[in-house]
């Protein structure tokens, strides 16, 4: 392998793969990518419900935990990230949200000249290829597929719609549209009933040219610099350490958590944290790692009267069936995730847009573990989830490097819930589940709420059961944070490290604030731009 390129990318996750395909595309550039993770060609990874199996597999995924959070009654919460060709795209629930215009507009408004949501929607437009066609919203003819699967889920689906137009809420044909608002069917990022990673999608197709090339299980321990200047890149592989050097760029695309840790772990940070644990401080940036945000969700428990997907897929027989329709036609309950409807609803009416993101699962798993997802066991009776998650949470964490060694795993604290402010949406939405229940197309299905149950009905029973009970959905943002000011901010409207000469970082780090829904797609948009940013 040549130890010399024009670009190092760190990390095959969303924001890599489309880095190293848009980078390449050219002919004009040799680029690299190093991940820490192996091969993306597994059933359970291009098998859309396998995500049930690779959230907890080591050889696939990082599995974070973060430290005792007090907003959570000191539970820690395990957070699952890609570790494979894809990243956290190969393990995701598949779902395809790009957010609200105004979280776009916040960005620009907070100093990010370029990132306002008319400069980002025609990087969602060129990044993806919607199944119902492009029109002014869409994209017709990007790497992404996108799927509308409406047809295949579940009837039950219906009802949530109903409960929800008689609460007052409209009914939504396409999130990703010229509204967010109201209720819906989630699309996914899937093709032929195989999941559409990034990977698929980005770095598959440019690996196939000459000047792309990946290096897999490669753990990266830092940045090589000259004086501030990035040169190169030191990793780990089969034990031995090595080096490749970058004539143009060392990009970061290692995520949420990672990005920040490599930083830190080559001198980018706050310099008594660096200095602390031996690593000699080379730019200070003590945002490096803070203004972590996350969205935190709250799962209600029904008994139904109907059948639900627990009555199709609990039986032996029943799983055996769903793997036949799978392997012959790619369709059915394997080829979707389970989170089929939901919708983006304000928590109460004053709010002056969406604040709450519901998500509606025509199953249940009662009996699994805190953050577990045992898709193909589920509970032995009909039974289904309604959940919230505030989206736009004023809660920051934090997290940072506990030791100088790249090998050990950083330190994560959420800060889940504290701020007032995010208590006070959570309660609103968990009482807008209530009143989703207790209109007439949920309230006649439904035997029981089994958890929290009807007896917690005071604010502060339903408080209690929301720090009890609430997990993340797996969306951490903003820890290399998008600015003009050093003391807070890591990287420039254009993703340049401050301080540094030839190094950026490209993934969801890089968001000023997390966007009103799944993060994805919005990682992906950012790669898209800050790839052309690269080239001109």
């Amino acid at each position: 392998m040549e130890l010399e390129f024009d670009y190092v990318i760190i990390g095959a996750g969303s924001a890599g793969c489309v880095l190293a395909n848009r980078l390449s595309a050219n002919g004009k550039h040799r680029v690299l990518v190093l991940e820490a993770g192996g091969s993306d060609k597994r059933f359970w990874i291009q098998t859309p419900i396998g995500y049930g199996k690779t959230f907890y597999n080591p050889a696939l995924n990082w599995m974070f935990m973060t430290e005792a959070d007090p907003g959570i009654n000191n539970r820690q919460c395990y957070w699952p990230r890609g570790k494979v060709l894809g990243g956290s795209s190969s393990i995701n629930a598949m779902v395809y949200i790009r957010g609200q215009a105004a979280d776009y507009d916040e960005w620009r408004d907070l100093g990010n000249e370029g990132w306002g949501w008319n400069d980002v929607l025609p990087y969602f437009i060129k990044s993806e290829t919607s199944a119902d066609g492009g029109n002014q919203y869409r994209g017709a003819d990007g790497p992404l597929y996108v799927s509308n699967v409406s047809k295949q889920y579940h009837p039950l689906c219906q009802r949530f719609f109903a409960a929800a137009q008689q609460c007052g809420f409209e009914f939504n044909p396409d999130f990703n549209g010229e509204t967010q608002e109201g209720v819906g069917y989630y699309q996914i990022t899937t093709r032929n009933g195989r999941r559409m990673s990034a990977a698929r999608a980005y770095l598959h197709p440019a690996l196939k040219r000459d000047n792309c090339a990946i290096v897999k299980h490669a753990h990266v321990t830092r940045i090589l610099f000259t004086g501030n200047t990035a040169n190169g890149v030191e990793f780990l592989q089969d034990g031995q350490r090595r080096q490749v050097r970058a004539r143009r760029e060392v990009i970061v695309s290692a995520g949420a958590v990672n990005s920040p840790q490599v930083l830190q772990l080559s001198g980018i940070g706050d310099p008594a944290l660096l200095k602390k644990f031996g690593v000699d401080p080379l730019v200070d940036l003590p945002g490096v790692g803070r203004n972590l945000q996350d969205h935190l969700d709250c799962c209600y428990y029904y008994r139904s009267r109907l059948p639900t997907l627990n009555n199709q897929i609990s039986p032996w027989w029943g799983k055996l069936l769903a793997g036949m329709q799978y392997i012959l036609f790619r369709n059915g309950l394997l080829s979707l995730s389970i989170n089929q409807a939901g919708g983006f609803l304000k928590s109460n009416p004053s709010r002056p847009r969406p604040n709450i993101q519901s998500y509606f699962n025509p199953m249940s798993y009662t009996t699994a573990p805190p953050g577990k997802r045992p898709l193909m066991r589920p509970d032995p009776y009909p039974g289904f989830v309604n959940s919230i998650g505030q989206i736009r949470p004023l809660s920051r964490g934090y997290l940072q490097i506990d030791s100088a060694d790249p090998l050990a795993a950083v330190k994560i604290h959420p800060n889940y819930l504290s701020h007032d402010e995010d208590v006070q949406q959570m309660l609103e939405g968990v009482r807008l589940l209530r009143q989703l229940a207790s209109c007439p197309a949920l309230a006649e299905i439904i035997e029981e709420e089994i958890t929290p149950g009807a007896e917690v009905q005071s604010d502060v029973d339903l408080i209690a059961d929301i720090r009890e009970r609430s997990s993340t959905v797996f969306h951490p943002t903003s820890t290399c944070m998008m600015g003009s000011d050093q003391k807070t901010a890591v990287v420039d409207a254009r993703c340049r490290v401050h301080g540094t000469q030839h190094l950026r970082v490209v993934d969801a780090s890089v968001f000023p604030t997390v966007i009103s829904g799944n993060t994805n797609a919005p990682v992906m948009m950012v790669a898209e731009k800050a790839a052309d940013m690269i080239l001109t």
